[in-house]
């Protein structure tokens, strides 16, 4: 029996998470398995998984957010015609320094990651913790990634992919059956 009263090391460990920013998703898309999630709705997933509000042991005031990796950037959904009329703002602090750009010049300068990144940025609490969180988010333009080992799997299968549900079933009766 453990002697230890509160949180432990094992519940803050980290666990890395797979993003598509291309495809369907039952519960987060506006019209499930049909479109992509907005970029609103995927930014605001990935903002809680950051910053581990999905946790039983979550507070605010410690780090035991998730990693995610995002893959598929380059065709963000947005919906509307925000991605011609959006703007970013920025400034130096000096007078007629004030610079602004839309997001369609954001994505052909840097991708669909930059934008991505300045929305997740927007959902995470303003404290020092901000740059950390937003530093576990790894965004691809493609579906190339260097993380895949990493990505959380039960008996070989990827969560999220078809046939991992099972997977875990199958581990679970296995379980069962040893007891």
């Amino acid at each position: 029996m453990s002697q230890t009263i509160g949180l432990t090391k094992l519940s803050y460990s980290r666990v890395w998470h797979h993003v598509s920013a291309a495809a369907p998703h039952p519960t987060l898309s506006t019209q499930p398995n049909v479109t992509p999630p907005s970029l609103g709705r995927l930014a605001s997933r990935i903002a809680t998984i950051l910053m581990g509000k999905h946790k039983p042991t979550w507070d605010p005031s410690t780090d035991c957010g998730d990693y995610v990796v995002v893959t598929n950037c380059a065709a963000l959904y947005t919906t509307g015609n925000k991605k011609w009329q959006k703007t970013y703002y920025r400034h130096n602090t000096r007078p007629g320094s004030l610079k602004s750009v839309t997001m369609d010049v954001l994505i052909s300068k840097f991708g669909g990651a930059e934008v991505l990144r300045k929305a997740v940025s927007g959902m995470l609490p303003k404290n020092r913790l901000r740059d950390k969180r937003l530093a576990r988010m790894k965004a691809f333009e493609g579906d190339a990634h260097p993380y895949k080992q990493n990505l959380v799997r039960f008996s070989g299968v990827k969560v999220g992919t078809e046939g991992w549900e099972q997977a875990v079933k199958a581990i679970r009766e296995a379980d069962t059956q040893r007891l």
